[in-house]
């Protein structure tokens, strides 16, 4: 088992309970994007919780979860509904849901920059909003195929906070899919959509 993060401190408590529990575990550290210390094919499986609303983009992250997994290998991720990013933070601390925000969201943009400064020194890591043509359209133009989809509502009591109109987070599972690219088109003579039965990756 590999665990990947961009935190030392993260990683750093990862090899302390490995060592607790003597499990065998190997930590890297480096950007969710970049995975380029790991060959094409390494992976089974790539576990990704909800944590791509702190990288600016998102479709190159699905990108590299395709191609460090094997053929047939299994993408299990989660991320936050986009809708959440439109809410106010303070309101929702108070017990309120305040629209505010358009989408997409990026704390870095968003925010006015007393506010933005008031986080940062909360240590608060940035956010962004990811569209779900981003999210779900993203790994299936990386080459995923959608196998389950689950949606989930915040901890705590159902009937306090945005849980009660809608569930904040979306889980999926995807298998990886390699087609081979559909022949030119012999009535038009274009080239047909790359790779996928229906013109997109279905």
């Amino acid at each position: 088992m590999t665990v990947f993060d961009a935190s030392p401190r993260q990683l750093a408590q990862d090899d302390m309970v490995a060592h607790r529990d003597g499990l065998a575990l190997t930590t890297r550290e480096g950007p969710m994007h970049d995975l380029s210390c790991f060959p094409d094919g390494r992976f089974d499986l790539v576990f990704h919780p909800t944590s791509n609303c702190y990288a600016p983009e998102v479709e190159p992250v699905w990108r590299e979860c395709f191609r460090v997994l094997r053929p047939g290998g299994a993408l299990l991720a989660g991320f936050m509904n986009p809708d959440v990013y439109i809410f106010d933070d303070g309101a929702q601390e108070r017990g309120s849901l305040v629209v505010r925000h358009p989408l997409p969201y990026a704390d870095v943009i968003d925010l006015p920059t007393e506010e933005l400064q008031r986080l940062l020194e909360r240590t608060h890591l940035m956010e962004f909003s990811h569209s779900l043509e981003t999210q779900i359209g993203g790994q299936l133009k990386a080459g995923f195929l959608l196998t389950h989809l689950f949606e989930d509502r915040d901890c705590g009591p159902p009937g306090t906070g945005r849980s009660r109109y809608m569930p904040p987070h979306i889980a999926r599972g995807r298998e990886t899919q390699r087609l081979e690219p559909l022949s030119r088109s012999k009535a038009g003579g274009s080239a047909s959509s790359p790779g996928y039965p229906c013109g997109t990756p279905c």
